[in-house]
């Protein structure tokens, strides 16, 4: 008799215990009453009808979830492994419970077909420069689709982008040609600019002879600095040209 009334307690602690659940405040409880669809439940103490209520806990914080690697081919027809990360959430525990079997495994399966999808409408110089416009494709395309399981898509960047090696060389030289190319242009603007101020010293000079005189005594000086031992540089006639009319103009009073 003692062993039996201890084997109804005991039976009743355990269906007591069965009959109360505790949900977190992120935590909502999706209830099946006989199979049928109860309602939502929590947070806090929730009791259950032991044998006739069935909860399902959901989590209503962000999920993040990384897209396993993926080897796509661009529009152009190079290989590439990408990977990417989703963030998403629970918006409605009902629907993320009895629209789909396993929300998350078929986010996850749902975000790895997307991602080839659209990184394979990109050529590869788009997949690395447009990086933003792509993550705003993905985020779009994903979220329409997880919006019947209650799901919502907040988020997708693509995290690396994985080149074969040849490509990396190609993409080195790429980049080698184009900073010789700026620096070709530069070094062009710079003589253009420079034989334009030359073209300018030239036009002043010109208008006075003194200042050729005056350039060319300079330069003399600038060569004599070198510490050379033997020194030929020609003469222009133009250079004693004044002291010639001078000594002219001089010597006629005396005739």
């Amino acid at each position: 008799m003692q062993f039996s009334l201890l084997g109804i307690i005991i039976i009743g602690i355990m269906l007591l215990a069965s009959a109360v659940r505790i949900l977190r405040e992120y935590e909502r409880g999706v209830l099946f009453r006989l199979g049928r669809l109860g309602g939502l439940k929590g947070p806090g103490i929730v009791f259950l009808i032991p044998i006739v209520d069935k909860m399902v806990r959901v989590s209503l914080r962000v999920l993040t979830m990384d897209v396993a690697p993926q080897d796509i081919i661009t529009r152009d027809n190079v290989s590439v492994k990408v990977n990417a990360v989703v963030y998403f959430r629970v918006m409605d525990p009902n629907k993320a419970v009895t629209e789909v079997e396993d929300y998350l495994y078929a986010t996850t399966q749902l975000a790895q077909t997307t991602l080839r999808s659209v990184v394979g409408q990109f050529e590869l110089d788009q997949l690395l420069s447009e990086r933003e416009t792509i993550n705003q494709q993905l985020q779009q395309i994903i979220d329409e689709q997880t919006d019947a399981w209650g799901v919502k898509v907040s988020l997708v960047e693509v995290k690396h982008v994985d080149l074969p090696t040849e490509m990396q060389r190609a993409i080195a030289r790429q980049a080698e040609a184009e900073r010789e190319r700026r620096s070709k242009v530069i070094h062009a603007e710079g003589e253009f600019q420079a034989a334009a101020k030359l073209r300018e010293a030239a036009d002043v000079i010109s208008g006075n002879p003194a200042t050729i005189q005056l350039r060319f005594l300079q330069t003399l000086t600038e060569v004599a600095a070198e510490k050379n031992s033997t020194l030929v540089f020609p003469v222009p006639i133009d250079l004693f040209t004044p002291f010639i009319e001078k000594h002219r103009g001089g010597g006629n009073p005396t005739a």
